[in-house]
């Protein structure tokens, strides 16, 4: 299975970062999600590069959108009623990430 390249990793660390924001979470929500030891954005990264070299593009999208969902259904830790316009936005953000992966991600499989 190809792995990620470095721009791949830039381009998947900006997204997070934005997903974060939209959705009113943390780094720490994501370490939780991901039950990695650590916030820092490298060992996220880390962990979500192994769940693609596991499972692939797919695989990591599917992770991504199954966190998304645990999440809207429960309250953010910055605020106890969440943001639905920003929920549903970062929810049609992963959308439109799956959509593209299914369309140009064929090649591995």
């Amino acid at each position: 299975m190809a792995s990620l390249s470095l721009e791949d990793l830039e381009d998947l660390q900006s997204f997070l970062k934005d997903w974060l924001r939209h959705s009113g979470r943390t780094q720490s929500d994501l370490r939780r999600a991901l039950r990695v030891n650590s916030i820092r954005m490298p060992v996220l990264l880390e962990e979500l590069h192994r769940i693609h070299g596991r499972e692939g593009l797919n695989g990591l999208a599917e992770r991504l959108c199954g966190i998304d969902l645990l999440w809207q259904e429960q309250p953010s830790s910055a605020d106890g009623d969440g943001d639905l316009p920003d929920l549903e936005s970062s929810l049609g953000q992963l959308d439109l990430l799956l959509e593209e992966i299914r369309q140009g991600g064929t090649t591995d499989g």
